[in-house]
């Protein structure tokens, strides 16, 4: 392609321990090999400020700001602007100079925005390539927290779906690729779209590390996991609704059931940022809540099952491919398999409500040569097909043909 990329991305992709980061980080990376990149992007923490460094050797020029702007204050805004609370939240001036600025003054050939968060950054007139990575249809989980929640967050969740597909619809058609994470979300946006014709919708699914999602790298159980079990793990960002969700549900409802049959069953949370109404179920009933743990591995591997009980699930899910590698049986719900490919008994179990849940998740604690079987199948799968840089080939063709298209736009 011609002249650099500048990547526009909602957080840093540093350091990779979160979905949309580690997505974020192997795609800079790969765009890197490509051209030089200028990156502009949010920090969230000062575990994030920590990781510029590794931000300033991989970008040729970079923006890094602290999102500090309260939620209250992008609501306001919001609907005041009558746009969606997640474009508030993402607005700074720092970092939109910064962008004017790179494209004034570098020979910028393609734009990158991943997260429809950062597509107001992109100026209307701009004459190079454009590629939009949405991962997910953001706009449908929306949807769904509308329809399943409760007044007055039920009313704001829709009002952000509504607005949030009107954005994503209007960057499709300003990009010349709109990427999703998986072939099952690419046609659900193209089914949402009132205008479809234009727009360029393609798959540019996930990976992961096997190489670091090694069981044998990860020896010994922490403490806390003693006991015959059977031990369930869940991981994740737990400040994040769905996750939430998932683990009250494990605690709540599944692990009761389960206890019944199996007195000295242990549940086990893993993620930073549990809110109060994770932490009441801490110490009760077999549950444990660890919050942030400085290698989330070793509970994986320690795990007999881990669990994915997601009721509002989009797009492919790392914490199963996470749990996969490292050649651990994974119960989860349709949802939460979407996109990742394999078979049902094979590389993984499905099970969608509370009694299909804990009648699978017996039959494979009562079965310990079929988990190793199980489990031994994932990581092959994995391995096979899902590492970064198998799924990742394709995005140099993407880019390339993507200018290609550009350049003859242009030129017409």
């Amino acid at each position: 392609m011609n002249g650099d990329i500048l990547f526009l991305a909602h957080r840093l992709p540093y350091p990779p321990d979160r979905g949309d980061k580690i997505r974020s980080h192997h795609i800079l990376r790969r765009l890197a090999r490509i051209a030089p990149v200028h990156v502009a992007t949010f920090a969230d923490s000062d575990t994030d400020w920590a990781h510029e460094p590794q931000l300033a050797e991989i970008a040729k020029t970079h923006c890094l700001v602290p999102r500090t702007k309260p939620l209250w204050r992008a609501g306001v805004e919001a609907l005041w602007a009558g746009e969606p609370v997640s474009l508030a939240a993402f607005r700074d001036v720092r970092l939109a100079e910064y962008v004017r600025q790179t494209i004034a003054n570098e020979r910028i050939g393609m734009i990158y925005i991943y997260s429809g968060q950062m597509g107001q950054y992109l100026p209307p007139d701009f004459d190079g390539t454009v590629l939009v990575d949405l991962v997910d249809v953001d706009s449908a989980k929306f949807d769904a927290y509308g329809q399943r929640g409760r007044s007055p967050r039920a009313w704001i969740d829709a009002r952000e779906g509504r607005l949030l597909r009107v954005e994503e619809e209007r960057l499709a058609h300003h990009a010349d690729r709109t990427f999703f994470v998986s072939e099952a979300e690419t046609d659900l946006f193209r089914a949402r779209l009132a205008r479809p014709v234009g727009v360029h919708a393609v798959a540019l699914r996930n990976g992961i590390d096997a190489a670091f999602f090694d069981p044998d790298e990860s020896r010994g159980r922490p403490a806390g996991f003693e006991g015959a079990g059977p031990h369930l793990v869940f991981t994740g960002q737990m400040d994040y609704a769905p996750n939430i969700a998932a683990a009250e549900r494990l605690m709540a409802r599944l692990m009761p059931k389960l206890r019944r049959r199996y007195p000295d069953a242990q549940s086990h949370i893993v993620g930073r940022n549990p809110p109060s109404s994770l932490m009441q179920f801490d110490g009760r009933d077999g549950c444990r809540i660890w919050g942030e743990v400085p290698d989330v591995r070793p509970y994986v591997a320690s795990a007999d099952i881990v669990v994915v009980p997601l009721e509002i699930a989009r797009g492919v899910q790392n914490k199963v491919l996470e749990a996969m590698a490292m050649a651990r049986p994974v119960l989860l719900t349709e949802g939460a398999a979407t996109g990742i490919g394999g078979e049902d008994g094979v590389h993984y179990i499905i099970a969608n409500s509370d009694d299909e849940i804990v009648q699978r998740a017996c039959a494979c604690i009562d079965d310990p040569v079929r988990r190793r079987g199980i489990g031994r199948a994932a990581r092959q799968f994995v391995i096979d097909s899902l590492g970064w840089e198998a799924v990742l080939a394709p995005l140099a063709a993407l880019v390339e043909k993507s200018s290609k298209r550009s350049e003859s736009r242009d030129a017409a």
